[in-house]
């Protein structure tokens, strides 16, 4: 069976890369792309690289026209997704590649985004643990799936294992991130601007103001953490794309070095995109790029009495898209890693 597939926001950097690994999956297809201002353009026009795309023209992102396909991924800003998904049929497969759908509590919500809050739907990370289970387990026969920020999901993978496994102290959690610019979307900034970021790297959102903490201790919160404290920091650097997080956290007096490299791999044992590294092994960002495979290393720094966790993720494949259709081939019972890539681009 081919699942008929809509793309709302598809002239940006999400979008985009949905329909990248859309373009090839086995099991899809697309008709319909949307966008907001570029409406009434070829899609070429705005996603030169997608030549196997180039018969498909942006319409207006309406109910209307997104209606009548199975799938639908919602790739727009922040703030938009929730009005559109409310008036979408129920037994329509929508993901939400915005942050719309991602946070329970409405006090979050209105803390860090503002606006209405339009509910929590099914998280899509399928590898992260919710307690003794999988987040994989809420995904099956889901209609509405919530995809991840990509600096959330990169943090929240990284220490999941400790905590579930009872040997990090959930409170004194530091991150900091080096990440691409093409998280933040096309959007024309200065900050953004090739003059500024090239030869320089920037931190942002500093002090507790990133709009990702909140999303990243919910995560931790279902793994075992009652109150997770964290210091987060991104960082852009100049690369496109791709994040790697560095997160430490205090381990429980006694642990060595051994399990907690043991704790890590049990935890992703089997796992199709998730990988631990081995002991002394660290990633680099450039070894995922253009896969939905994250690359960790972790490491036990005995003299300062935390573990330190390294982590590599592709935040438009893995960190967005990839996570997204990797959810949705879950909910309609297809082969998980169906579409999706493990081998990066090199060099």
């Amino acid at each position: 069976m081919t699942f008929s597939v809509a793309v709302a926001g598809a002239s940006g950097y999400a979008g985009g890369e949905l329909l990248r690994i859309l373009a090839d999956h086995p099991d899809f297809e697309v008709r319909t792309v949307t966008a907001h201002q570029n409406a009434g353009h070829p899609l070429i026009a705005h996603q030169p690289h997608l030549r196997s795309l180039a018969h498909l023209t942006l319409v207006e992102s309406t109910p209307e026209n997104l209606a009548g396909h199975d799938v639908v991924f919602l790739a727009l800003p922040h703030g938009a997704s929730g009005a559109i998904a409310a008036q979408l049929p129920e037994d329509t497969l929508v993901v939400d590649c915005g942050a719309d759908h991602r946070l329970e509590d409405p006090a979050d919500w209105a803390a860090f985004y503002g606006g209405e809050h339009h509910g929590s739907w099914a998280y899509g990370v399928p590898e992260l643990l919710v307690g003794d289970d999988k987040q994989r387990e809420q995904l099956v026969g889901a209609r509405r799936i919530a995809a991840p920020g990509c600096n959330a999901s990169a943090v929240s993978l990284a220490l999941a294992p400790g905590i579930h496994a009872g040997i990090v102290d959930e409170q004194d959690i530091v991150a900091v991130l080096a990440v691409g610019p093409s998280g933040a979307g096309k959007s024309l900034k200065t900050m953004y601007l090739a003059s500024e970021i090239l030869g320089s790297a920037n931190p942002y959102a500093v002090g507790g103001t990133h709009r990702h903490i909140p999303e990243i201790q919910q995560n931790l919160r279902k793994v075992g953490a009652e109150a997770p404290t964290l210091s987060f920091t991104p960082v852009l650097v100049p690369m496109s794309r791709g994040i790697l997080a560095t997160s430490t956290a205090r381990v429980k007096p006694g642990v060595t070095a051994e399990q907690v490299q043991a704790v890590w791999e049990e935890a992703y044992a089997g796992e199709p995109f998730v990988q631990v590294l081995p002991a002394g092994v660290v990633p680099r960002s450039a070894d995922v790029l253009g896969a939905n495979t994250v690359l960790i290393g972790v490491a036990l720094d005995a003299a300062a009495g935390r573990v330190v966790t390294v982590l590599a993720i592709d935040n438009l494949y893995k960190g967005t898209a990839g996570a997204a259709i990797q959810s949705t081939n879950i909910a309609l019972g297809l082969d998980e890693t169906a579409g999706l890539s493990v081998n990066g681009v090199a060099p």
